[in-house]
């Protein structure tokens, strides 16, 4: 039987800020975010399962995302636990905002690792995490791929 992949599309509002970047992203702003995420398997051959001819039902695949991510970072701030942005990020969640600490610097680069492991975790057996696309404007996006991260 054949590898098959499939693709689920997701989109998230996050902010975040960059310490000690350059330029304007050191600023409290946000992003749509549009994450594509593609799993590779061999459909379900069994006709008795109901899955029959599915790699992965989207519906399991979609269950799996929203919970470990899109729920998560939906209208949050992401900052880095290690930056001065405590102060602001302690206000924040006093004022009843939704604050995530990253042990990272929230780019799009670290946020697609971060996510891929999370994904990876959650996946059944014999479905492998292909790739993941992070879109953070219309024309700037990170990839992650398995295949570059034997």
């Amino acid at each position: 039987m054949s590898n098959i992949r499939i693709t689920k599309q997701f989109t998230f509002e996050t902010g975040h800020a960059l310490y000690g970047y350059d330029g304007k992203c050191k600023n409290v702003h946000g992003h749509s975010y549009k994450l594509s995420v593609t799993v590779i398997g061999t459909p379900i051959t069994d006709s008795s399962n109901v899955k029959f001819g599915m790699v992965i039902d989207f519906g399991d695949l979609k269950h799996i995302v929203k919970e470990e991510i899109v729920d998560v970072f939906d209208h949050a701030t992401v900052f880095n636990q290690n930056t001065p942005h405590l102060e602001l990020a302690n206000e924040l969640k006093n004022r009843g905002h939704h604050v995530i600490l990253v042990d990272y610097q929230p780019t799009s680069e670290n946020m697609v690792i971060d996510f891929a492991s999370k994904i990876k975790n959650r996946l059944p057996k014999g479905i492998q995490l292909h790739s993941l696309r992070l879109q953070e404007t219309e024309t700037s996006f990170a990839e992650w791929y398995q295949s570059d991260n034997l």
